[in-house]
């Protein structure tokens, strides 16, 4: 089964990724500063966490695979050099402990090491897709987080999730259990930016 028939398949669940309260609250600007830096800072270990997570995956992934994989690497170490200048300019700590809902994510990552390779590059593409068509939904962003909009919607983005999306198919990806988890990690991340905590912020 091609990976995108997944988003036809589940459609409440994707929608509730793709439409959450958090980008709504971009889009139109009625987000606290304090809950954005909350997710910002999370995001960024997310963000090690997988760049750890697709590093073992391409050791493993077959040959048609393996540029993409790399691609997407080289993308997450200049992401993870992004994500210092803009903490550096919010004044933000990327030391701060990992908040449950990213440890959780984090689990989910380490587990995927075991899983078979279709599985786990169901799950990248998953990650992916959920972040660009996520951010597509906040265009263009309240001019306090449209940098960061524009930042995840830029037409290299949306080649390197069809890319991840050719690699899933020719390895007989589009498996359910593990789209359901990756998108429910994804609701649970954007809950995470609007508890109590995050909306005050520090």
């Amino acid at each position: 089964m091609p990976v995108t028939e997944l988003l036809q398949r589940h459609p409440e669940i994707w929608r509730g990724a793709t439409a959450h309260p958090f980008l709504t609250a971009v889009r139109d600007g009625s987000l606290p500063a304090g809950a954005f830096d909350t997710w910002l800072v999370q995001d960024a270990r997310f963000v090690a966490d997988l760049l750890r997570f697709q590093a073992r995956l391409l050791a493993r992934a077959p040959r048609p695979a393996q540029a993409v994989l790399a691609g997407g690497l080289v993308a997450l170490v200049e992401e993870l050099a992004w994500f210092e200048e803009q903490a550096a300019a919010r004044g933000l700590d990327l030391t701060a402990p990992a908040l449950p809902a990213t440890a959780a994510y984090a689990e989910l990552l380490q587990r995927l090491d075991a899983a078979e390779v279709p599985v786990a590059l169901t799950a990248l593409w998953t990650i992916e897709r959920t972040y660009l068509d996520a951010w597509t939904t906040a265009l263009p962003g309240a001019p306090a987080y449209r940098e960061f909009v524009e930042h995840w919607t830029v037409p290299g983005f949306a080649g390197y999730v069809a890319g991840l999306e050719a690699a899933a198919d020719a390895v007989g990806g589009g498996r359910d259990a593990v789209f359901l988890d990756v998108v429910a990690a994804e609701v649970a991340f954007w809950d995470m930016a609007l508890s109590d905590a995050a909306v005050q912020g520090p």
